[in-house]
């Protein structure tokens, strides 16, 4: 009775053996590729689980897909409901063309575009989309209600064994194919689903493991539970990094994380953005920001991981093309690199050519720049942005404004007005 009871509170090895098994021939059996660049920059054997080339561009498809097939035909009868800010709508939708039973995903409006048009284009004619709130807690909340209202099956993204199993397979893969002992995983934390399917499969084949979650600064709420023994709700969070952008992780991954985990890295989304151009441009892969948290997470902890063997999840691929402005201008920031001000310039002729020549450095580039004269004033405030060759040249920039008497505000030390005007 006793070991029944613990077995439903839990995922066991072979659970996620099952769920292997009945995943074999749906899901792409994904590269784990040795990556040079990365082992040479860290002095270590850095290798990449390239979750991002699985059938719909994210390892969701495995814990959606292995969850509807173990209620196929209830499903079929009533139907299901996700909530989902992308990923695991996708593999809902990738499972309900395959299998022909209709659902519902419910999704933030804040969700990219291009998330939207695959899950429309996986799904097919069996699925509908609603779009509600703008975070997955909210999108959840509707789709929980409507559910229920309809006597319809949630297949929720993280919070659920069968998902968690189905999510573990990962990890079959990589220490099947692995040739050496694993000193560090690093996966990424939305809801904790993909962690905890890792972390109880090779916890228990490989003890010395250490297995590193990594989180969104600005969505760190595994850490949070982990600090308050609970599972904690957080009052807001950074929408940026969307695939793992939860107030509140669930009660089983958090059962299993504070079990298996051995620690948790909140990484700043500047730094997320990053790491997202380096591994475009070097390393030709695409990866949306959750995806790209594993490898920004290496900066963190490159003492501890000299002369290991490291394994990086890449859980996603989903990136919108119209968001790499926006990437851009958050690493740029993030580097010291790119600054905002609000100047008053001296309403008088010459003044905007003083500020180029006396201020501005030889490699120094403005990017925006907004000022509209006004009359009978003495001074008008303008917003410019300037983006520096080096972080280092940012002193000289601001002992040059201050020399020439230009007045300042810097917008990127006050987030209220930087959320304002930029």
């Amino acid at each position: 009775m006793n070991q029944t009871k613990v077995k439903s509170q839990t995922v066991h090895v072979e659970d996620i053996l099952i769920a292997y098994q009945r995943l074999k021939d749906v899901v792409a059996h994904t590269p784990l590729q040795k990556n040079e660049r990365l082992s040479e920059k860290y002095g270590c054997h850095v290798y990449v689980k390239r979750e991002d080339l699985q059938h719909v561009r994210s390892f969701k498809l495995r814990g959606a897909y292995y969850k509807i097939k173990t209620v196929e035909n209830e499903a079929r009868e009533k139907g299901i409901v996700c909530a989902s800010a992308g990923n695991h709508a996708q593999g809902v939708a990738f499972a309900c063309s395959h299998l022909g039973i209709s659902g519902t995903i419910f999704m933030p409006q804040t969700t990219p575009k291009q998330k939207i048009d695959q899950v429309r284009m996986f799904g097919r004619d069996y699925v509908d989309i609603v779009l509600v709130g703008d975070t997955f807690d909210d999108s959840s909340e509707s789709a929980t209600e409507y559910a229920n209202k309809e006597n319809k099956i949630f297949i929720h993204p993280f919070d659920d064994l069968d998902i968690i199993a189905g999510q573990g397979t990962v990890a079959v893969e990589i220490m099947n194919d692995i040739e050496e002992p694993v000193d560090f995983v690093f996966a990424s934390i939305g809801g904790g689903g993909l962690v905890s399917g890792l972390s109880a499969y090779i916890k228990n084949l490989s003890p010395h493991t250490r297995m590193i979650g990594v989180e969104p600064e600005g969505a760190a709420s595994m850490k949070a539970a982990l600090k308050n023994n609970c599972v904690t709700a957080l009052e807001s969070i950074d929408k940026f990094v969307d695939g793992a952008a939860v107030k509140c992780v669930g009660q089983k991954t958090y059962e299993i994380c504070k079990d298996y985990v051995d620690d948790i890295i909140p990484v700043p989304e500047g730094k997320v953005c990053t790491t997202i151009l380096d591994l475009y441009n070097e390393h030709a892969i695409i990866a949306e920001p959750a995806g790209a948290l594993p490898i920004a997470a290496l900066d963190f902890y490159k003492e501890e991981i000299k002369g290991k063997s490291v394994i990086c999840v890449i859980s996603g691929g989903n990136n919108d093309i119209g968001r790499m402005q926006e990437i851009k201008e958050k690493s740029l920031i993030y580097e010291g690199l790119l600054y905002y001000f609000i100047i008053n310039f001296p309403q008088r002729a010459g003044a905007l050519r003083e500020f180029l020549d006396g201020v501005l450095g030889p490699e120094d580039d403005i990017t925006t720049f907004e000022y509209t004269k006004k009359n009978n004033k003495e001074s008008g405030p303008g917003l410019v942005g300037i983006e520096l060759k080096r972080k280092e040249d940012y002193a000289g920039l601001i002992e040059r404004m201050q020399q020439k008497g230009f007045p300042y505000t810097e917008v990127n030390k006050d987030s209220t007005l930087f959320h304002l005007l930029i």
